[in-house]
């Protein structure tokens, strides 16, 4: 006599809620199927069950997967998380026994069993253990944007989807980003995600969408939302900006932004939500160019000398209602574009034009990450450049921070134009400083040309530094060493020896 067979579990995906929606091998695998198991509340209630019941028969054995405790608190000595994986160590132990018997097990879920689905604890247990088909299913995100007729991405688009149960900081830092979302799981979590939306500046696009292809849906303005309707079944969406309407608001503003040394690793989330935002970036073409396009966006890019002209043109655009965007590589406040744009903002006819800064990585800092810790202690920051300022006040300031024993960060270490500067800087660092103090040379940090270089101060070579190099200078007591793993890493203590 043969074994008897196991049965076949299946994750059937019903769509967001209308039973139209199910796919015809949803409704293949329900009439297949010995066994129909589904999740619901204490009250018993099912939405689950309630798409597939047309498609249920009489025979149908019905597992009933009772949730211990959805919102409320629980007495259980493992607190809810402890509740909930006993009851999933419970219900799958239950599915289980009829897989045993040979029967196949159907297990419904709204949208789609691997998308945020209760199914997923059920597969997670058993889909090593027994023949296992997932069915997919139109997703609440997907039904949401067809209700509300918009795109929800379009082109390279990116889309972004939110528990709104996340931290509110984390939710504000995430939408400031995205070029499109949905935050789902609202409920109770609405006030925070409203709060979140406003603090990004999208709250103005973001769209409500409840219980979408149900027979109670409701879509809505998110701002228009009161909070004490909102229910679980909810979720907020921003659609594609692609064809959201851009220029001229009649409340313009200038952001200076810091893009980091290279690349979008380098970026922070607020200031990749306001070059989203923005309706025209500024800047020289270089830095321009490390930014992506969108449509309905203008650029105006400039050469790389005409700071004080880029600004007041940026002021021109925001004060006839333009929402505009300056970029500075690195930090925008480090010999960057915001001394700039201030300067000309303090001015007539640009006193009432908004300003704000948005910091970014400078390049001493992820230079010195590559290396270890040179600004461990008291540093300073000298650029090398004289285009701006005598070199008898460069050469001033650098006998000054070497006198004072500071680790130095120099900016603008030399050009075509200018390549003498660092050879004299080492000749007078030599007057304070031994000749094997540690030096790193950190080119083009985060680009594809990227090289960090460890010399000795003595031995540091003009003919190797150019524009795109940053120069750390260490102290008297910055070390370098080699770990075991054969990379060499510089420090600079904290703590610095008595007198």
């Amino acid at each position: 006599m043969s074994e008897q067979q196991t049965g076949r579990l299946y994750g059937v995906g019903l769509g967001p809620g209308d039973p139209s929606l199910m796919t015809v091998r949803a409704v293949e695998v329900i009439a297949e199927a010995d066994v129909i198991a589904y999740h619901s509340a204490r009250h018993g209630r099912s939405i689950a069950r309630s798409i597939a019941e047309r498609h249920l028969r009489p025979d149908h054995i019905e597992e009933r997967l009772v949730y211990p405790v959805t919102t409320e608190s629980t007495d259980h000595p493992g607190g809810y998380r402890g509740a909930m994986e006993e009851f999933y160590a419970d219900a799958a132990a239950r599915l289980a026994a009829h897989l045993d018997a040979g029967r196949t097990v159907a297990v419904l879920a709204e949208g789609d069993p691997l998308f945020y689905g209760s199914y997923m604890h059920m597969h997670k247990r058993l889909a090593d253990r027994y023949p296992t088909e997932v069915v997919p299913g139109v997703t609440s995100v997907s039904a949401a944007a067809a209700r509300l007729g918009a795109p929800l991405v379009e082109g390279e688009e990116v889309l972004t989807v939110l528990p709104g149960t996340l931290p509110e900081e984390e939710l504000t830092a995430r939408l400031a980003t995205a070029d499109a979302a949905a935050v789902m799981k609202l409920g109770r979590t609405f006030p925070a995600v409203r709060r979140a939306l406003e603090r990004s500046g999208r709250l103005a696009d973001a769209r409500y969408v409840e219980r979408a292809t149900m027979n109670a849906e409701r879509t809505a303005p998110l701002a228009e939302v009161d909070p004490e309707s909102v229910p679980y079944f909810s979720m907020a969406v921003l659609p594609s900006r692609v064809d959201a309407p851009r220029g001229a608001s009649g409340v313009g503003e200038v952001v200076v932004i810091g893009l980091g040394p290279a690349g979008p690793l380098w970026l922070t989330p607020e200031a990749r939500g306001e070059l989203a935002a923005a309706d025209d970036l500024v800047g020289y073409t270089t830095y321009l160019d490390r930014v992506p396009v969108r449509p309905g966006q203008r650029r105006h890019s400039s050469d790389n000398k005409v700071e004080a002209v880029r600004a007041e043109f940026a002021l021109d655009l925001a004060r006839r209602g333009r929402r505009v965007a300056v970029v500075s590589s690195g930090d925008p406040g480090v010999f960057a574009m915001a001394t700039a744009v201030l300067e000309a903002a303090c001015e007539d006819p640009y006193r009432e034009v908004p300003v704000r800064i948005v910091p970014g990585m400078t390049a001493a800092h992820a230079a010195a990450a590559r290396v270890g810790a040179p600004l461990g202690h008291d540093y300073a920051v000298i650029s090398l450049s004289d285009r701006l300022k005598p070199w008898e006040v460069i050469a001033e300031r650098l006998r000054a921070a070497a006198t004072a024993d500071l680790v130095l960060a120099l900016y603008n270490p030399g050009s075509r134009s200018r390549v003498w500067q660092v050879g004299k800087a080492r000749e007078l660092l030599l007057e304070h400083r031994a000749p094997d103090t540690p030096v790193v040379l950190g080119r083009d940090i985060g680009g594809p040309g990227e090289r960090v270089r460890i010399v000795r101060l003595a031995d540091l070579d003009p003919a190797q530094v150019d524009m795109r190099t940053i120069i750390l200078v260490g102290s008297s007591q910055t070390r370098t060493a080699r770990r075991g793993d054969g990379t060499e890493v510089v420090w600079t203590p904290r703590r610095y020896p008595e007198a």
